[in-house]
């Protein structure tokens, strides 16, 4: 069983409209879809946008399909002047860019309990996913992605990002979805296309971009589910 969450439905609407004897069933207020492409038992949501939504998803996801990996697929925005709109990108690794615990002693974007600050995506599955886009002729970016509840527009916040994580993409889910997958013992691996440069220019070019981007996202993701487990 592979498991796909995505934030929105238009991240999602290329992947669902290939599964095939889809059912929609209704989990912790999730609608989940289940089916089939090539032959790979699926499982499908949109979460929502923001940390909450996605943990929430990737929690009923693991309790009630038991994945054997989830695909986070989506839009992200460039923390990184050698990244632009439409680029492809996998992640190494992710973080809670808006965690902070530091007044305590802590380390920024440290998770408490489990003291750690990044989560590592699966290493054989990113592998894959990265092989996928070149498959389809795009060469991605194998990159730390930055997750928070704060929709990134600005030099200012986009600077402390990539100073403090070293990432190169920022967005509003992964990193939740990846520590729900690390406390679960489930693997994990996140597909994003760049849709904005998270600058003054963001909320114009997220809108206008955003179909386009999530489209070369899925594409990786409907390959990478045709040669799982191969």
């Amino acid at each position: 069983m592979i498991g796909i969450i995505a934030a929105m439905q238009v991240e999602l609407d290329l992947i669902k409209s290939e599964l095939k004897k889809s059912k929609e069933e209704a989990h912790g207020g999730i609608t989940f879809y289940k089916g089939e492409y090539k032959g790979k038992k699926t499982v499908a949501a949109v979460c929502g946008i923001g940390k909450v939504y996605a943990a929430m998803c990737a929690e009923a996801m693991i309790l009630e399909y038991s994945p054997d990996i989830i695909i986070n697929t989506g839009v992200a925005g460039s923390l990184s002047d050698g990244l632009h709109i439409l680029d492809c990108t996998v992640a190494d690794k992710c973080v809670q860019h808006d965690m902070d615990t530091s007044p305590l002693g802590d380390p920024v974007g440290m998770i408490s309990g489990i003291n750690k600050v990044y989560f590592e995506s699966d290493e054989k599955g990113s592998a894959l996913l990265c092989d996928c886009y070149r498959n389809l002729g795009v060469e991605p970016v194998y990159c730390t992605v930055a997750s928070g509840d704060v929709f990134v527009a600005n030099a200012d916040k986009k600077k402390y990002i990539k100073d403090t994580f070293g990432a190169s993409v920022c967005e509003m889910e992964s990193a939740a979805i990846a520590h729900v997958c690390y406390v679960n013992g489930t693997p994990f691996v996140i597909s994003r296309a760049i849709s904005d440069g998270a600058d003054g220019d963001a909320q114009i070019d997220f809108p206008v971009m955003c179909k386009t981007a999530a489209e070369r996202s899925s594409k990786a993701v409907l390959e990478f589910i045709k040669r799982y487990g191969e």
